[in-house]
Order: C-alpha cells, then structure tokens, then sequence
C-alpha cells in the first residue's frame, strides 16, 4: 500500500488547512501567486462542493460558492488539467428536452482519491481481522505475498542496471510507486549505500503492524543479492525510512550478521 509526493499539483493546501476544512489528504506547494490571491483556496472549495453535491453544472457551482461563472470555469479549467476533475454530458431523466445537453464537471478517481478516505483504517482493521483469526504469522504472511507481487516491476529494473548501479535503480523503481527513494553512499568510513525513502503511503498501518516493514526489507535484501539493514523507518518516528546496504566484502553497521529482517521496522536504538 506521500517530503510528501505531490500529485495532484499546486491547487492543494498545506496539511494544516486541511485538517481545518477537511478538503483533502495531500499537499503541494503552490506558487507565491496562488497564496496571495487565495486562488488555492477556491479551486479546494469547487472541488469540495462537487464532491459533496455530485456532479454539478457551472451555474450551480457559483451558485453554491458566490463565485461568478467565469470564475468557476476558471478553476474548473485549472483543476481539470491537474487531473481533478472532468466534464461530462448531464445525465437526463424522464423525456429529454431539445438543445445540448448540459455539461457537469464530476471529480475524476484522482481527484476522489485526494479527499479523506478510509483506506488506512479499512486496511489496519483487516489486518487486525487477520491477526485475531489467524494469527501474527498469517499476518507477516500477507505482508511478504503483497510486496513479493510489488516487487516484479523493481527486479526488472534492477536486473537491467549495471552491479554498481543496483541500489540507484532500486531506488527509481520505488520513486514510481510513490515512495520518493533516493540512493546515496553512506556516510562516515561505512562501505556501503544507503537506500532513503522520502515517502512511505502504508505508514499508518505499518505504525501498528512492523511485518509490513521487515517484509519489505526482506525484499530488498533479495532484490539486490546482499543482507541489509533497516536503520530508520518513518512508520517508528523518523523522518525517512533508510536502509544500509552494504558493498560486497564488507559488514552492516552494529552488526555482522547476514539477516536484517529481524529488525526491519524497527529502530535499532
């Protein structure tokens, strides 16, 4: 299952306005403009209101929101090419009338998708479902069945990349699916990689269920054909998950043994 990955560009508010008016989940930042003149905070109430009202049409949208047409139209342009929403033709019941058919903007499955949903505790209630009924193992069971189908895409990319490249691949294979991962030499006299993501979208459910961070760290270990070690992870805390990969030849640090799935997940202080 995002700095956080922005993707549904610069019409979002920050994470504090949305708490506030319950708009949507994620953030970007939008340009000085936008922030002086509140075009931000409009484009989050024309959404708002189609996602509380439906498929609307322009003139009920200024109606709603005491904006002119042209205003709305403005944003629904704005937000239409962001991917938020789309127009479509006004579904008719009954004898329909002569004309064209009335246009409605309704938001798209990207624009849905950044509202507030109950995807994190939908996900942690079935695994909580799991764990009762069948236990930890069926969980951490679960947990490496969904990253080993994850991984198909990563290993086709690592085993494209030159040996030395292997960790940067990696690293681009996981920004696709939203993790915003970097690779970096280790600091200090390490010999080694480190693997740093940014952005972790299963964080909240892996706060409460760690199998979903060792089995991805056991993945890792097997994509790149070495032991590594988890170092920090934003699920317990930190501010990005890093992994220790180490170079052939030479040792995790703290540690020199071959597993690191014991600890995955976990900070090792």
């Amino acid at each position: 299952m995002e700095s956080t990955v922005d993707r549904f560009g610069p019409w979002l508010s920050r994470p504090e306005e949305l708490r506030n008016n319950g708009v949507v989940k994620y953030a970007g930042e939008a340009p000085q403009e936008e922030l002086a003149t509140g075009e931000r905070s409009t484009r989050n109430r024309v959404a708002r209101s189609i996602l509380d009202h439906g498929p609307s049409t322009v003139a009920e949208l200024a109606k709603r929101l005491g904006l002119t047409q042209a205003a709305v139209r403005r944003h629904l342009d704005a937000l239409a090419c962001d991917g938020v929403v789309e127009a479509r033709e006004k579904r008719v019941y009954g004898a329909r009338t002569r004309g064209r058919p009335a246009k409605v903007f309704a938001l798209t499955d990207c624009g849905r998708d950044a509202f507030d949903q109950s995807y994190d505790t939908l996900a942690a209630d079935a695994l909580r479902w799991i764990a009762e009924t069948a236990g930890d193992e069926a969980v951490m069971a679960f947990a490496r069945a969904r990253t080993a189908e994850q991984s198909a895409a990563y290993r086709a990319a690592i085993e494209a990349a030159d040996p030395e490249a292997r960790t940067e691949a990696l690293a681009k294979a996981l920004s696709a699916d939203g993790y915003a991962a970097t690779a970096r030499s280790a600091p200090g006299p390490q010999q080694g990689e480190q693997l740093c993501q940014h952005h972790c979208p299963v964080a909240h459910v892996a706060e409460q269920y760690p199998q979903l961070c060792e089995a991805e760290t056991e993945i890792f270990s097997s994509l790149l054909g070495t032991h590594v070690q988890r170092l920090a992870t934003i699920a317990h805390g930190d501010g990005v998950c890093t992994t220790y990969i180490p170079r052939s030849g030479h040792p995790t640090p703290q540690t020199t043994d071959s597993a690191s799935a014991s600890t995955a997940g976990r900070n090792p202080a």
